[in-house]
Parts: structure tokens; sequence; C-alpha cells
């Protein structure tokens, strides 16, 4: 055998070693790998609490990651306060007028279904008609969940927040009036002692703009009971257009609760 032939065989015994060792090194490296994640398994499973310190840890860098390079503060509960909801999960009813109202008053559909989806909830209890309850929240505020009108009446269906400050105790006090279920829950209690008081819709509506002791209530009923009519179509599966159109807020009086004597209503009228 020659030098050059040695010294060949030489250098392929080397690297065979090296291939050797180099596997050897890597099949021990993964069962010492494996065996530290199923001590790790069995540890986070046998203390729940360390698991739970881990993912809080854990969010918390991801949160810090996710500021760091974006420049935005992170508030992972940000969409369990939103009001939305998917449009597609609602029952075909309820889906049919989100989206009919979304084309005509322009906005947008997740938000609107949330509401729809509670004014049927709302309505149920209180015995009202749910799409009575969204003409009123149109024809009102157009679905401007931070409207206020000239005399203070406030968010989506426009209750007078001063007069009514009590039926917002349950909800944390005044300031949900600008928050929409809180508002909407609020403004079908006070239509549904309206509509109660006055014996028929038409005369609670007028209770409910102020306009119980008027002859004229400037057409708000009209326009109330024309949107209702078309709610119920659409809700009934029928094709309705859609015109879009600006809303102007009504100039309301304060309504005074159904079991005011006559000289508060008298009050409330001229104030």
């Amino acid at each position: 055998m020659t030098a050059t032939e040695k010294f060949t065989k030489g250098l392929a015994t080397f690297a065979s070693d090296i291939a050797q060792g180099f596997f050897e090194i890597t099949h021990n490296g993964f069962a010492l790998l494996g065996l530290a994640m199923m001590f790790a398994v069995i540890t986070l499973t046998a203390r729940p609490e360390i698991r739970q310190a881990g993912e809080v840890q854990l969010m918390s860098w991801l949160q810090t990651r996710q500021t760091t390079v974006t420049g935005i503060a992170v508030d992972a509960e940000a969409v369990d306060r939103a009001t939305a909801t998917n449009p597609q999960s609602l029952p075909k009813q309820q889906a049919a007028v989100a989206y009919w109202l979304s084309k005509k008053y322009n906005i947008a559909p997740e938000p609107l279904s949330a509401l729809v989806a509670e004014a049927f909830e709302t309505g149920s209890r209180s015995k009202l008609d749910p799409t009575l309850i969204l003409a009123v929240m149109a024809v009102e505020s157009g679905f401007n969940p931070f409207a206020q009108s000239s005399v203070g009446a406030q968010g989506l269906m426009q209750v007078m927040t001063k007069i009514h400050s009590d039926k917002y105790m349950g909800f944390g006090g005044k300031l949900a009036a600008f928050d929409p279920v809180s508002n909407l829950r609020v403004g079908a209690k006070v239509l549904q002692e309206c509509v109660a008081r006055a014996g028929s819709i038409e005369g609670g509506l007028k209770l409910y703009v102020g306009a119980g002791n008027m002859e004229d209530d400037g057409g708000y009923t009209a326009k109330v009971l024309a949107e209702h009519n078309r709610l119920l179509q659409v809700s009934n599966g029928r094709s309705v257009p859609a015109a879009v159109q600006s809303q102007v807020i009504p100039v309301k009086q304060p309504v005074t609760p159904p079991d005011a004597p006559p000289e508060v209503v008298a009050s409330y009228i001229s104030s």
C-alpha cells in the first residue's frame, strides 16, 4: 500500500469516526431533550399553578414584544369591550335586519348585529316588538351611541339621563348612557312605560318624544312607525329598498315617569 493510499484510508476512517460521534451526540441530545420535555409535562400537569404562572409570564413577554414592534400599547381585553357580533352567527331574521340597517345607515354590520340581537332579547323581556325598538333608535340617533340633543337626551335611544338616572344605577351610573347596550335597555324600559301609560304604541311614542300634551309631535310618531313597518317587512323576508338618508335627531322634551302627577308633567314640558 502506497503512502497516498494509507493517507486516504486514514482520512476516511477519521471522517467516519467523526460522523459516528456526531450521530451519537445528536442522538443522546435528542434523548435528553425528550426526557426534559417529558418531565416538564409531568410537572406542569401535577402543578397547575406553575403552568399558570408560566402562561402569565409568556403572555406578558408576548405583549411587551408586540408593543415594542408596533409601538402600540397592547390591550388584550379590548375585544371583550367591543359591542360587535358576527352577523353570520345571528338567526336568519335578525341577520337580515342587521344587514339592511347597515346598508341604510352606513354602519358596520358587526356592531349593528350586536344591537339587533340585544333588541330582540330586550323586546322579548319587555313585550315590545324588537323592530319598534330599533325604529326608535334609528329615528332618535341614527345609531350614534354618543349622540346628544340640545335638551340633554343622550345615546342611541336619546334617553333623558338626568330624569332617568335611577335606571342607570344598575349599570354603574349615568355614564352608562353612552354604553350602547345599557342605553338600549334603559330606553326600551322608558318606551315600555310610555306605551303602558298611553295605552297604545302611537300614544307611547308621543310620550317618549315629550309631546304627550301636544297636538303635534313634529311627525315623530309617523317617522318611527314608517321605519318600524319597513323593518317588519325586512324581518319577514321581504325585499325593501334601503335608501340611504341622513338622520336628524328630534328635539325632544324630557319624558316624565309614567306615574308622575300633573304638576310634575307640566314642569317637565315647560323645562
